[in-house]
């Protein structure tokens, strides 16, 4: 399904993104500049490799250095490029780092919102904040799948974190009107994520090179996941439907396309599809390792997205079949042109 960009609302809208150097955040500057935007990124940490750095994009957006928890910066950056539509996708994501290291974890992701949050605030021309909140913040609900009513109950670091931080966002809007409207998504996968310990990038590494994938837990864990290019028009479609409708403030919606995997399967719709592709390379397709040594993670998750449907008329413009197959394009012509050998320039002999 192709969706055609809203360039009429976009065009020369000054936008501020946290997050840009991020999986999501990299598709959604993307399509930001294909819309005319005008964009303005935080970036903490160079991250030379990154979707934003590779594919030239730099050039065309301004890039603010700092960190998400100085609220002076925040506050500068919104009142001299006179910001209106805000999308924060900033957050350290990293289940494992968050379990290892919580204050860091809790710092960024609900210190860095509520600075964010007030900022915004303290900034008139913000007319639309979209903030990334995850289906980590409903923690281990007993009823599947989980609805927008379900209680925000994390108990591990890193779903806490996203608990606390989508109730800042909640607060804001209730207490001080602030135009915030929020997003829960599922595991975010797609061409783009070079964080080799999660699943989708590892799987899709470890094929190329010939080795068995591995996976951590016991292979059953259930996820909702998620294509980023998806999650780039979604929040790009909240921002407008937020922009014609203030009511929307407040209103948290499960962004998903409802398909249920386990961990085990969604390696097995990546090996399947690899293993064809790489048909004679190798003398028996390649199987997972699973190594059964996940701690502190939910067994289960699956998000409904009817209110997101209906109220929003939002839907996923790829499947997840449709979604890996994409992904996989992606990691196959970048390890490509990293086995590209790179042509030096040998300097021209003096003249005697």
């Amino acid at each position: 399904m192709e969706e055609i960009i809203n360039r009429d609302f976009w065009r020369d809208r000054r936008v501020f993104v946290t997050g840009a150097t991020g999986l999501v955040g990299g598709w959604l500057v993307k399509r930001l500049i294909e819309a005319e935007a005008d964009v303005v990124c935080l970036v903490r940490d160079w991250v030379p490799r990154s979707e934003l750095n590779q594919s030239g994009m730099l050039d065309k957006i301004s890039v603010v250095r700092g960190d998400l928890c100085d609220q002076d910066c925040l506050e500068r950056t919104l009142g001299e490029f006179e910001i209106e539509t805000v999308i924060h996708l900033a957050a350290q994501a990293i289940v494992g780092i968050a379990n290892r290291n919580p204050s860091s974890t809790f710092e960024t992701n609900i210190g860095g919102t509520w600075k964010l949050l007030e900022a915004c605030r303290r900034s008139p021309k913000v007319k639309q904040i979209v903030a990334a909140s995850s289906d980590k913040a409903y923690g281990d609900a007993p009823v599947l799948p989980y609805t927008e009513e379900t209680p925000l109950a994390g108990r591990h670091p890193y779903d806490v974190s996203k608990s606390c931080s989508d109730l800042l966002c909640q607060t804001y809007a209730t207490t001080y009107g602030s135009p915030v409207a929020i997003t829960r998504c599922g595991n975010f996968y797609g061409g783009g994520d070079l964080n080799w310990n999660r699943i989708v990038p590892g799987t899709i590494r470890s094929v190329m090179r010939g080795q068995r994938p591995v996976i951590r837990s016991d292979g059953s864990f259930i996820r909702d996941y998620f294509y980023v290019e998806d999650g780039a028009a979604a929040y790009m479609h909240l921002a407008e439907q937020l922009a014609e409708r203030p009511e929307l403030a407040g209103e948290a919606f499960n962004l998903s396309n409802e398909t249920q995997v386990t961990v085990l399967q969604l390696v097995e719709k990546i090996l399947s599809e690899m293993n064809a592709l790489g048909a004679g390379l190798r003398s028996a397709p390649l199987t997972p390792e699973v190594l059964g040594e996940a701690s502190h993670e939910i067994k289960h998750q699956s998000l409904d997205a009817t209110k997101a449907r209906t109220m929003l008329g939002w839907q996923p413009l790829f499947t997840l079949d449709e979604g890996l197959s994409r992904t996989i394009a992606w990691y196959k012509n970048y390890f490509q042109q990293l086995a590209e050998p790179r042509l030096s320039v040998v300097p021209a002999a003096k003249a005697a």
